[in-house]
């Protein structure tokens, strides 16, 4: 199920930007019926859902641990739903929600999370846009009143446009213009996705998000900033009776409009060519290469595929015990950094991506070679089962550890009700992940990882090739799916 997984949700989550309370595993091993337990458990405790009259739809996640309630306002809307030639407007309105509405000055509700000692912030994908506040259960009302008050009543006019075009414009010059990997990341899916509007980049193209005007704001607005194309998840120290009656006496009165419509997107042709992108930039001193598959998400993979994708990325190259990284890293001490990743959190289609950087003499071919062998073994010989459960292992443990923070599990429930699922998948997924079978992983192995289905980039200093010798200076991060944000 989209983003449960997701290596970027288990960073968020860890990194404990929102995490509330900490968790400690077990130190006697358990087994697997415990682990998938625990996961379940974790789903499942007293979470319920329901819809107002005007379509918002509402989920609680009760957690008395400490009194913290995490609030998320998820907006079905993000990059891949913009108009040709609006690229970065999904992202550019997210600031724009900040602004004065008829109630309330500019900055004020920003002002009121601060004083409380709150926390706030807001973030943009291709498949959502979602603001946040985690507060003390006392001033849940209190957010909850502003949150939807700029949901009907936001004022937008040229000179508040002007203005913050010119930051989001200043922002993509700073963090992207100037960021080789950022740069090349942009190219990478320009040219994986063929017809797929995640072919653009969430922030947009400099010579679009010049041209967004007040005309284009209004009518984004109009258009998906409507309860009825909106799920909001409360998680904390909340029960689902106060939730609802503080729903209803703030949300409620926000007055249904006109549904979006299907979320229809240009979808990908068979694919049937290798690609290959590179740069070479003087403010690289790592070289490193990715290679990247078009592969299904949890949305619209065949019952089994997701999952099984999921477990192939962590005996592969999820963790310090994987095959990528005791081949290449330990054994044979090619690669100062080696991984991969599967994304399958998106509405459409999602990837599949290995990464890796040279160590001391290696060259980045080395390092490719290398991983491309691993990928074939397992294509040829597959794995065995008790690799299998070694690794499902870690998975759900990893999981545990990540699903036990509020914050984490409101960011799990609305990424997912945002891309097509629902509660259910959410609750059923650990014994999805417990039926994958030895034979599963082969087969996907097969079915995706093949040369035309692939991108694979290469980023290195200035002059470099891929089989040149350059000395390493350190690890290198993958490039990771694109999310801008915004802290105001």
């Amino acid at each position: 199920m989209p983003q449960i997984l997701s290596r970027a949700i288990a960073a968020f989550v860890l990194a404990g930007t929102l995490s509330t309370a900490g968790f400690i595993l077990p130190a006697h091993a358990q087994t697997m019926a415990q682990l998938t337990a625990e996961v379940q458990k974790a789903d499942s405790a007293g979470v319920s859902s329901f819809r107002l009259e005007n379509g918002l739809d509402v989920v609680v996640i009760p957690d008395h641990r400490a009194p913290v309630v995490t609030h998320m306002l998820w907006y079905h809307v993000g990059s891949a739903d913009e108009e040709p030639g609006k690229s970065g407007i999904a992202h550019f309105f997210e600031h724009l929600m900040f602004k004065a509405t008829k109630t309330y000055p500019a900055g004020e509700f920003s002002r009121k999370v601060a004083e409380i000692g709150g926390r706030e912030n807001a973030f943009t994908s291709y498949d959502y846009t979602a603001f946040f506040q985690q507060v003390s259960p006392q001033a849940l009302e209190m957010v909850m009143t502003y949150e939807a008050d700029r949901m009907e009543n936001l004022i937008l006019n040229e000179d508040v446009v002007k203005t913050e075009r010119d930051v989001v414009l200043e922002e993509r010059r700073s963090r992207t213009d100037t960021n080789p990997a950022a740069l090349l990341s942009e190219e990478v899916n320009a040219t994986l996705y063929q017809n797929h509007p995640y072919r653009f980049p969430v922030i947009g193209w400099l010579h679009e998000m010049q041209q967004l005007n007040l005309k284009d704001a209004l009518a984004f607005y109009e258009k998906f900033y409507t309860p009825n194309n909106a799920t909001l998840v409360v998680s904390g120290d909340v029960d689902a009776a106060e939730v609802r009656t503080l729903a209803e006496k703030t949300y409620g009165k926000v007055p249904r409009r006109s549904e979006p419509g299907q979320r229809m997107r240009p979808q990908e042709p068979e694919q049937n060519t290798k690609r290959t992108v590179s740069l070479a930039d003087p403010r690289v001193s790592q070289p490193s290469f990715q290679k990247i598959w078009l592969v299904p998400s949890y949305n619209n993979a065949k019952p089994g595929e997701a999952e099984a994708l999921d477990l192939l990325s962590e005996i592969l190259g999820g963790s310090t015990r994987s095959r990528v990284y005791q081949a290449l890293v330990v054994q044979d001490g090619l690669a100062a950094s080696a991984g991969v990743y599967y994304q399958g959190g998106a509405l459409d289609d999602g990837t599949f991506a290995v990464y890796g950087a040279p160590r001391g003499s290696a060259s980045l071919q080395q390092v490719e070679a290398g991983m491309d062998a691993q990928i074939a073994r397992i294509i040829k010989d597959g794995i065995t089962a008790d690799e299998l459960e070694k690794a499902r292992n870690r998975f759900l443990k990893s999981v545990i550890f990540a699903r036990d923070s509020q914050a984490g599990m409101a960011r799990i429930y609305g990424s997912t009700l945002s891309t097509g699922q629902t509660i259910k998948d959410i609750q059923e997924w650990p014994d999805r992940i417990q039926a994958v079978k030895v034979q599963d992983i082969q087969d996907v192995a097969k079915r995706y990882l093949v040369d035309s289905r692939s991108v694979t980039s290469y980023l290195m200093p200035e002059n470099g090739k891929p089989d040149e010798k350059i000395p390493s200076t350190g690890e290198t991060a993958p490039m990771q799916p694109q999310t801008e944000g915004v802290i105001q």
